[in-house]
């Protein structure tokens, strides 16, 4: 064992750290799912194309603004400006004009819709980007790299992916954590989520809370898209692959679970890119297999509870 990390500690650190960074990214796209589902209850498929039309809206303006002239540090303010721009455009729309029309319906028809939306939007973004890879990696450029120890080895990495993406993961945690349980509008989203009727009795709108949430899960979702930009080359049928991923971080983690998610995905990146490291063949399979050994115990999920079912 020990010649084994001997001869194979600096591949072993890259993994972990491509797994940190990969982590940061899945979680920001199911921590976005876990918020809608857990408020509106509905299971969003179309979640996974909010996150490739940020991804290429970011790239689109990241482009411009490199063409326009303005200076390398705009790259960054870019990234924010595209999932900002995709939220509060598409997430409204498809809140009011879809999702507000089958909220009393069985959850198969819900999935349904929501699945017919994910490739109406898959078509949308071939007819607007095409077809051809595009990429746009002037903030990786911009950060550098930073030397990081592992063992008696020292890996040269991207700042932009040890440093920023977990920065940025911990704090979407902590800020929706903090602003579901220390704010006036976060305690009202969370009594629609305990409670729809009560709260609705009270006097809350629970349209305007699903409208909110909705639109904010959108956002979470486009930033997730956008924050991979620069470490990827954009090609039709990224929003897929992000999509079952979240999937499998939502059901790992149990639905609804804010928290449960941040722990989870880091399991999955981490395992899913040790696979890449090690044992490519594996890379498909890996996070389904951590989810199915958890869901095999617990049912519910990891942070999940069992919850009694009102008639």
């Amino acid at each position: 064992m020990g010649d084994w990390f001997e001869q194979n500690g600096a591949l072993l650190g890259l993994a972990l750290l491509d797994g940190i960074a990969s982590a940061a990214l899945i979680f920001m796209v199911a921590v976005g799912l876990n918020l809608v589902f857990g408020v509106l209850r509905v299971l969003n498929v179309a979640h996974g194309s909010l996150f490739a039309i940020g991804a290429y809206a970011a790239a689109s303006i990241g482009l411009f603004f490199t063409s326009a002239g303005l200076p390398a540090w705009a790259s960054l303010p870019a990234l924010l400006l595209a999932a900002m721009i995709v939220g509060l455009v598409l997430g409204p729309l498809i809140e009011r004009l879809l999702l507000r029309r089958i909220y009393s319906e069985e959850p198969v028809l819900q999935l349904l819709v929501t699945f017919a939306l994910f490739m109406i939007l898959e078509d949308a973004q071939k007819l607007v980007w095409g077809v051809q890879p595009v990429s746009f990696s002037a903030p990786v450029s911009l950060m550098g790299t930073v030397d990081v120890p592992f063992g008696a080895d020292v890996i040269p990495y991207n700042t932009y992916q040890v440093i920023l993406l977990p920065a940025i993961a911990v704090a979407t945690l902590i800020g929706l954590a903090l602003f579901l349980r220390r704010t006036l509008t976060g305690r009202v989203i969370l009594a629609v989520t305990t409670d729809r009727e009560a709260a609705t009795a009270m006097g809350i709108d629970a349209r305007k809370v699903y409208l909110l949430t909705f639109t904010f899960g959108a956002m979470l979702a486009a930033l997730g898209g956008a924050l991979s930009t620069p470490t990827a080359s954009l090609v039709p049928g990224i929003g897929a692959s992000t999509i079952v991923l979240s999937f499998a971080v939502v059901a790992t983690a149990g639905l609804g679970q804010i928290e449960g998610a941040a722990l989870t995905a880091l399991m999955i990146g981490i395992g899913r890119s040790i696979a890449v490291t090690f044992q490519p063949e594996l890379e498909v399979v890996v996070p389904y297999l951590i989810m199915v050994a958890v869901l095999l115990v617990r049912p519910q999920g990891l942070f999940g509870v069992v919850e009694t079912r009102r008639v």
